[in-house]
């Protein structure tokens, strides 16, 4: 009796959730907050600290960013599991799906890709839904 109880509930959540509206549902995702973390790959390991106080900055101050870190890799012990392979990362918190999409013509944030572009080699987002 508990198991079939469990099911319809299961079941009733499911047809609700089935039922909402689309833009509904987008309009949900869009006030989702979330992270942003980028990690760069320098050409030159020797302008790692100019990367990290002059030019990576810049993406903090663009308008839509709600909070900012950006750092090097930790001088952890060597795992498997652990990249220590880039020079900078940085780590920008948006209140909103749409902030994050805004930042994206930021201003700020096409000078830095402008203006610093040539000396990364390799760059990687991770964008996380929180």
């Amino acid at each position: 009796m508990k198991s079939r109880r469990k099911f319809l509930k299961t079941l009733g959540v499911a047809s609700a959730a089935a039922s909402l509206p689309i833009p509904t549902i987008a309009n949900e995702m869009a006030k989702q907050k979330m992270i942003h973390q980028v990690y760069f790959w320098l050409h030159d390991k020797a302008n790692t600290q100019e990367f990290l106080t002059e030019a990576v900055p810049m993406l903090g101050r663009c308008k839509t960013v709600d909070k900012f870190i950006a750092g090097v890799p930790a001088d952890t012990e060597d795992r498997d599991v652990v990249d220590h392979s880039f020079q900078v990362s940085c780590t920008l918190f948006f209140d909103s799906l749409e902030d994050q999409a805004t930042y994206q013509s930021d201003p700020l944030h096409l000078a830095f890709i402008e203006k610093y572009s040539s000396m990364w080699s390799a760059v990687k987002v991770y964008d996380i839904a929180i």
